[in-house]
């Protein structure tokens, strides 16, 4: 049996530039833990913690909240994408938006004091509050005079928004016929579900993991995979023929977004959220598919607090 992480060639991201550009954020939350302690509070601060209530955006909710730039390089970030959107429109969501990957792959529309950005969430911005997002430095920079370094801001979930192609799936490095683990991309909504079955025996619940991979323990086999991808609106999407192939894109044409369903959209053109050309297109799915429209743009009920 493999175990996770057993390989030595993993899909963890690197730390980006980002992070060294933060001390400001770790100073403040020091200063904010010295006044705790002197009033007689306990603060519970635990490393990438997240709120027990925390969700990405979704719905029509309009945030309210300040925007900083970064340059994430060639990283996909704390998803774990092999890189970033090609057009390199990307935002880093504080731990209660990112919600433990829950946000991955999703996308907002930002608006600033120059215009309306389609960002897609890439990243956790480890000193970001509830309402401070990291954008790219492209995307910033269609919102807000770069010299500012933060701007006001409102965004929202872009609901379903257009994409190029189809669901793409990513067997990790590391899994096998023992231990099943996959990322789900171009998906647009942020995922609530992700089941699979190999060529016997029924779906299995696969679980979210925080570098936005989907693991099932025991696997389900050498393949090839069904797979049932849900959203958080109840949209769902069955692809079938996922190979096991570690580390390589492999692109279907079932979408969880219906092309006579109506997309929110900003001023600029939605970015894909397909992987870079490096990506192999050979490893296709031949897809079946089901889908469901949704009702409105309120999200299935979240676990209550």
């Amino acid at each position: 049996m493999t175990a996770p992480g057993a390989d030595p060639e993993n899909d963890t991201p690197a730390s980006t530039p980002r992070i060294s550009r933060r001390v400001r954020h770790w100073l403040v939350g020091a200063g904010l833990t010295a006044l705790a302690a002197t009033l007689g509070i306990t603060l519970a601060v635990r490393g990438g913690a997240t709120p027990a209530c925390a969700a990405p955006p979704s719905g029509n909710t309009v945030h309210k909240g300040t925007a900083s730039f970064y340059d994430a390089g060639r990283s996909g970030g704390n998803c774990s994408f092999p890189g970033p959107p090609a057009d390199r429109l990307y935002v880093a969501l504080g731990s209660s938006q990112y919600s433990k990957g829950a946000a991955c792959g999703s996308y907002l529309d930002v608006t600033g004091p120059k215009g309306t950005v389609r960002v897609m969430v890439m990243d956790q911005c480890g000193g970001c509050g509830p309402t401070k997002i990291d954008l790219s430095t492209e995307a910033f920079t269609r919102i807000a005079d770069r010299s500012q370094g933060i701007a006001s801001v409102t965004y929202r979930a872009a609901l379903n928004p257009q994409l190029d192609g189809g669901l793409t799936f990513r067997i990790k490095g590391g899994a096998s016929q023992y231990w099943f683990a996959v990322q789900v991309g171009n998906h647009g909504n942020p995922l609530r579900s992700v089941e699979a079955k190999g060529t016997s025996g029924g779906f299995r619940k696969a679980a979210r993991q925080t570098d936005n991979y989907w693991t099932i323990e025991g696997g389900l086999g050498p393949g090839p995979y069904t797979i049932t991808v849900t959203d958080v609106y109840g949209q769902k999407a069955t692809a079938t023929g996922i190979r096991m192939v570690t580390k390589q894109v492999q692109r279907s044409t079932v979408s969880l977004i219906s092309p006579a369903t109506p997309s929110s959209s900003p001023s600029t053109p939605a970015s894909p959220s397909a992987p870079p050309p490096s990506a192999t297109p050979t490893e296709s799915a031949t897809p079946t598919t089901t889908v469901e429209a949704i009702a409105g743009a309120a999200p299935l009920p979240g676990p209550r607090c």
